[in-house]
């Protein structure tokens, strides 16, 4: 049976819309799994009846996780933030790490699930963390801009059989300092961290950079998926 992948939703506030990326959906549905778009939401008993539903969790893009929730004052650099997008994530993910439930973060999903545990992001690249390696590209944004490094024995090296990756960009934050119960699997190579996993879970993954733009033309991001989905099923 095809698991079904609750995946967080884009918010749109100045239309008052949720919305979501093609890619996203279609990944997870290549890779044998039935993605539907969750409702925006931080009512727990919603949530728990969702969760009771679905076999995985997508956490997806979007605006930039808000510096309070990691005990700093937001800087002019950093971008929208959406209290009730952290706050309904905040409560799913709690909820899902409980249940052992398979979650898979991109891009913010990376951030917010270093940040739930106890982490801090970096609010704005280019002030706070400069460097040469190009981290916020311009389309086409399937085209891999910089290359990674593959930690020896982390989920990544093992699905991939890969030291090194290149993979596509676009994001202007980034992890700082790592949760204690992450264990990295990735870094750029100006040193920041692009992927995370909890060795202690069924599956949960976070990466910096973005499958659901190039899972057409690159196997290494329809492999990312298809684990996730497969762990879904396990």
């Amino acid at each position: 049976m095809k698991p079904i992948i609750g995946v967080v939703p884009l918010v749109d506030e100045a239309k008052n819309s949720l919305w979501m990326l093609p890619g996203y959906m279609e990944g997870v549905e290549k890779a044998g799994g039935v993605p539907v778009m969750l409702p925006l939401t931080s009512e727990e008993e919603t949530i728990d009846i969702l969760l009771g539903t679905i076999q995985g969790i997508l956490l997806t893009g979007g605006h930039d996780v808000c510096p309070s929730t990691y005990g700093e004052d937001k800087i002019p650099q950093c971008g929208a933030t959406c209290r009730e997008r952290d706050k309904m994530e905040h409560i799913l993910l709690g909820r899902a790490l409980g249940r052992d439930i398979p979650v898979l973060g991109i891009c913010r999903g990376i951030q917010f699930i270093n940040v739930f545990l106890g982490g801090s992001l970096y609010q704005d690249l280019p002030t706070q963390r400069p460097s040469c390696t190009e981290h916020h590209q311009k389309p086409p944004y399937d085209v891999p801009v910089h290359e990674l490094e593959l930690m020896d024995n982390s989920g990544l090296f093992r699905l991939l059989n890969r030291k090194s990756l290149s993979v596509n960009s676009y994001h202007h934050q980034a992890i700082k300092e790592k949760a204690r119960p992450l264990k990295i699997m990735a870094v750029a190579d100006d040193g920041i961290i692009e992927a995370v996993e909890m060795t202690d879970k069924k599956f949960v993954w976070g990466i910096q950079w973005h499958p659901e733009f190039s899972y057409k033309s690159d196997e290494n991001s329809r492999l990312i998926f298809e684990e996730f989905v497969r762990k879904c099923i396990e």
